[in-house]
């Protein structure tokens, strides 16, 4: 809206569409974690409790499991996988529209706003990447793993 419509910006983004937007960002979220919270704490855990990664994620947890896991991993993935993959389509269309609109704009416009863009793209696709990579395969420790994570955690907050 910003890109696109910059003059009507403050109409179209007031006070009630955020707050609708952030509560329903904090309903996904919430729904999204209390969904893998319940998968992985139904799950019987024996052996070493140590996760070998920079932080606690959902794959390292159920690697911890000393019973079948296939169902869990697949609902893990399936559920990771719809939302990367909405996530994905929305960005993906948004940047669309922001392109269309910019054949029409003056060069030092289409210049900011493309860095603008540039970056938000840069940290969507670093996180969705990670995502991807992590969630879209068995739940195995893989050497990659930790460079990933690593990256994860500390490059794209810093972008």
């Amino acid at each position: 809206v910003a890109i696109s419509k910059p003059l009507r910006y403050m109409t179209i983004m007031n006070w009630k569409v955020c707050a609708v937007l952030g509560v329903a960002m904090w309903t996904a979220g919430t729904v999204h974690s209390i969904s893998f919270t319940s998968l992985t704490i139904k799950l019987p855990y024996c052996g070493p409790d140590e996760i070998d990664n920079f932080f606690c994620d959902v794959p390292q947890v159920i690697e911890l499991a000393c019973t079948d896991t296939r169902i869990t991993e697949i609902l893990v993935v399936s559920n990771s996988g719809m939302i990367s993959m909405v996530c994905f389509v929305i960005i993906v269309v948004s940047y669309a529209v922001i392109l269309v609109s910019l054949r029409q704009q003056i060069s030092d416009g289409k210049r900011k706003a493309l860095s603008t863009c540039a970056a938000h793209l840069t940290v969507v696709t670093l996180f969705l990447g990670h995502c991807i990579f992590i969630y879209s395969r068995p739940s195995i420790s893989l050497p990659e793993d930790k460079i990933v994570s690593a990256f994860f955690t500390a490059v794209t907050p810093l972008l």
